[in-house]
């Protein structure tokens, strides 16, 4: 029986247990949404709830403790700042697992890890609008063509071109690898 088994081993020692589970926590807050398997989504949910928990009590000691995890500062202003204050009238499930498709190379079951309050994306929109009017306004003035100066006639006249074309075609083609190329060939059957 395992008696007082708290998480799951992952297939890893416990400091790449560690390293794994935050470094997946971190994507969460940074991107809203991540995909991973299954087992690692549930076991990253628990400390994603924890931290934003700690992000709602907002005082010097959550922060602290959240900076041990995260290791980022500007990640720890984003979480008390801006994700926090979505959960606010919440008191948890700050995030869900949604199951995905099994991974092709192993099989192992994926899911999405996300949460549940999703910020939606003012600036794409208002970039949207101010991108319109400057469609129709051209964004560089036209360029003047600078004439080129006439040359003086000197003694030196330049090779004809004609004659460099004859001597490049005239070289052999160069063999791959001395002529090894027949040995890399493949056969191929008859169909």
């Amino acid at each position: 029986m395992r008696h007082r088994i708290a998480y799951k081993r992952l297939g890893r020692n416990s400091s790449l247990r560690r390293a794994t589970i935050r470094d997946l926590a971190k994507s969460v807050l940074l991107y809203q949404s991540i995909k991973t398997t299954e087992r690692k989504a549930k076991e990253a949910r628990k400390l994603v709830d924890r931290l934003i928990t700690w992000g709602k009590r907002g005082d010097l000691s959550a922060k602290r403790l959240a900076y041990s995890v995260l290791c980022d500062h500007n990640l720890v202003s984003l979480l008390f700042n801006d994700i926090a204050p979505r959960f606010k009238d919440r008191n948890g499930g700050y995030t869900r697992v949604i199951k995905w498709i099994a991974r092709r190379g192993d099989n192992a079951q994926e899911a999405i890890l996300e949460l549940t309050e999703l910020k939606i994306k003012e600036k794409a929109k208002k970039a949207k609008a101010k991108e319109e009017p400057q469609e129709k306004k051209e964004k560089h003035p036209p360029v003047k063509e600078k004439v080129p100066e006439a040359k003086e006639k000197t003694d030196i006249q330049p090779k004809p071109v004609g004659e460099k074309k004859q001597i490049r075609e005239a070289k052999p083609p160069k063999k791959f690898i001395g002529g090894f190329g027949k040995f890399f060939k493949k056969e191929r059957d008859s169909l």
